[in-house]
């Protein structure tokens, strides 16, 4: 297809493997779609809808990562439905280990198709001893409902945020508290969620070497943990 006036289509393709223009990959937002650009659902929408369990548990980097979907992977598109099955070891003295699993699409837990908890279209389920949480960021409820219908909840405790952008453009100046979602939080947050793609791309459970990136089990994954740039770019750090 002829580039559009104004798009600087080489420039736009960036260090990803050259094609040629078609309004499939721009403009609209289907171009995450593809492993060479975006990653999918899980690298997009999983910084969003991680970021509770991610927060609220003190969770870092895992201990194995599994993931499951549509067999064998598709060349260059991430799937529309899929899981990933995360295992984390204890976080100080308090936190014991805790498996967090990712449900996109088709896919949902056993509770979901049960017709056991509220079927919201999204959302984050902390399934624990003696009750669950279903949250996402503009409402939460303890369950079993009846159980806690006098349960008084804590009063908030968490500064107001002046919006994301806000927090970034003071973070920038220097001005201001340190940003809810700084490097050292989101950063670690962003590799899980790549770890289920490379994991799902894989076809097997990882375990992972977060200091060295390496993946003991399975050292013929990490060829999904970066690649080549195309010639022209490189990454300076």
């Amino acid at each position: 297809m002829p580039v559009p006036d104004g798009l600087d289509w080489d420039l736009w393709i960036g260090p990803a493997p050259y094609r040629d223009f078609h309004e499939f990959y721009f403009p609209g937002p289907r171009w995450y779609r593809w492993w060479d650009f975006g990653n999918g659902t899980m690298s997009d929408l999983g910084s969003h809808r991680n970021d509770l369990p991610f927060w609220a548990l003190k969770l870092d980097a895992p201990l194995t990562i599994e993931a499951g979907g549509p067999h064998p992977p598709h060349h260059d598109i991430a799937p529309a439905s899929m899981w990933a099955r995360y295992t984390y070891g204890e976080r100080g003295t308090d936190l014991p280990p805790v498996t967090l699993t990712w449900y996109q699409g088709s896919e949902k837990p056993d509770l979901w198709k049960q017709g056991k908890i509220p079927n919201w279209n999204e959302g984050c389920l902390f399934v624990g001893e003696n009750g669950m949480i279903l949250a996402d960021y503009g409402k939460n409820v303890l369950l079993p409902e009846d159980k806690f219908a006098n349960f008084e909840r804590p009063k908030p405790y968490i500064a107001s945020s002046p919006g994301q952008q806000a927090e970034w453009i003071l973070a920038c100046k220097g001005e201001g508290p340190q940003p809810l979602c700084h490097f050292g939080y989101s950063g670690p947050l962003t590799e899980a969620n790549h770890l289920g793609n490379v994991a799902f791309r894989a076809g097997k459970k990882l375990e992972w070497d977060s200091k060295n990136m390496k993946f003991p089990n399975a050292p013929e994954a990490e060829k999904f943990l970066g690649r080549k740039y195309r010639d022209g770019w490189s990454l300076e750090v």
